[in-house]
């Protein structure tokens, strides 16, 4: 798969911000939705890194929310609360390889809501 670093000859695109775009793309993941806030706010201009921030936000901001709604319900709540943090672990891994691939990874569901932010 041909990513945009391939299209440009092997150099790295910068952002706004001067990082190259994947590792700003990687950085939104970093500390879940915080990053991901932060770069919605400073990266005005990148669409690539804009779109991993918002996944971010969605996809961290979600997790946290359902997190602690099931925590409020005793037992079998506190069951799917806990395993809530292995999935992230494993998404939020997968998601900062992918950015730092250069890859625009478009989760289910999360993934079309950071892209209809994008358009909107």
């Amino acid at each position: 798969m041909e990513t945009p670093n391939d299209q440009m000859g092997g150099g790295q695109k910068k952002t706004s911000t001067g990082l190259d775009e994947n590792i700003a793309g990687l950085l939104a993941y970093l500390l879940s939705f915080v990053t991901g806030i932060i770069f919605l706010i400073i990266e005005k201009e990148n669409s690539f890194v804009r779109f991993h921030a918002f996944q971010s936000v969605f996809l961290f901001g979600g997790l946290f929310v359902i997190s602690i709604g099931l925590s409020l319900v005793p037992f079998i709540g506190w069951l799917l609360s806990a395993l809530i943090s292995p999935i992230a672990f494993v998404l939020w891994i997968v998601c900062m390889y992918k950015a730092y691939q250069g890859e625009r990874f478009k989760l289910p569901v999360v993934g079309d809501i950071a892209e209809k932010q994008m358009k909107a």
